[in-house]
């Protein structure tokens, strides 16, 4: 399937009755089991990728260039297409954001999401003038590939401590008019919160799921267009680990292992030699 036919796909998923489910595998493996699983869409998932390489999700630790590598992994393992989580677009200014949307584009993504983090301890958040420039350069550049590339606006006020829902409609109110194509502010779980966000913009809205979330039902229900998963999957993955590493490492038993899934449930997924 050519990228284009991908890219018109990811955004036939936003015009669609309710929402969609838009897993986040973390490497080709992860990507192959979602796809055959039958989900529509994946993304990248920035923590997980930090994970990956050793490092601390949040402090912006991987480079663009690694980012955009491990984005063409997940492009290429399967024909669904594939959104990039770009933290903040791997630089501050307007410039540095648009070049990092035409670098997504080259990686094989149809999508992004860029936030309004500054990635700095103490001062988290740009203010709201630079943020909206930022993501007015971001659509410019999706507004130029010869595909449509769906850019997705997120305002982080919720992830950094700030649970201000007026600020944060007003950011994403603002970003819609930048022309952002999905607008998400990640760290929502109060169902009427969701519901007001959802009845304040005129664009789709991504809700990030987290232990304890409204079901899909329930956001569909709200006006939520998409559903993202984060370093969800990863983080249970990594849960999994590490009971079955300290119960060994502890207590030298492996009850644990009995639930690990067999060569034979994963293989089906997996591609021909």
């Amino acid at each position: 399937m050519s990228i284009e036919q991908r890219a018109q796909e990811f955004r036939r998923l936003h015009e669609g009755p309710g929402a969609f489910v838009m897993p986040n595998p973390w490497d080709v493996g992860t990507a192959l089991v979602l796809a055959g699983l039958g989900y529509e869409a994946l993304a990248t998932t920035s923590g997980g990728l930090a994970f990956l390489l050793g490092h601390r999700d949040g402090e912006a630790a991987v480079s663009r260039e690694q980012a955009m590598e491990h984005s063409a992994l997940i492009a290429g393992a399967t024909d669904l297409p594939v959104n990039g989580d770009l933290e903040n677009g791997f630089g501050h200014d307007p410039e540095s954001v648009a070049e990092t949307i035409r670098a997504a584009a080259a990686a094989g993504l149809v999508g992004c999401s860029i936030e309004d983090s500054t990635s700095a301890e103490g001062d988290p958040i740009y203010p709201l003038a630079h943020a909206v420039e930022r993501i007015a350069a971001a659509v410019e550049a999706a507004e130029s590939l010869p595909f449509p590339f769906t850019l997705t606006a997120r305002a982080e006020n919720y992830l950094h401590g700030r649970s201000d829902l007026d600020d944060t409609i007003a950011r994403l109110q603002a970003f819609d008019e930048a022309g952002a194509h999905v607008l998400y502010a990640p760290g929502l779980m109060d169902i009427d919160d969701i519901r007001t966000v959802c009845t304040s913009v005129s664009k789709p809205v991504n809700v990030l799921a987290l232990a304890g979330s409204p079901s899909v039902e329930l956001l569909s229900a709200a006006g939520v267009k998409r559903i993202s998963l984060g370093t969800g999957l990863i983080r249970t993955a990594q849960g999994a680990f590490l009971r079955a590493a300290r119960e060994i490492h502890e207590h030298g038993t492996f009850g644990i292992l009995d639930g690990s899934a067999t060569s034979r449930e994963i293989n089906p997924f997996m591609r021909d030699a």
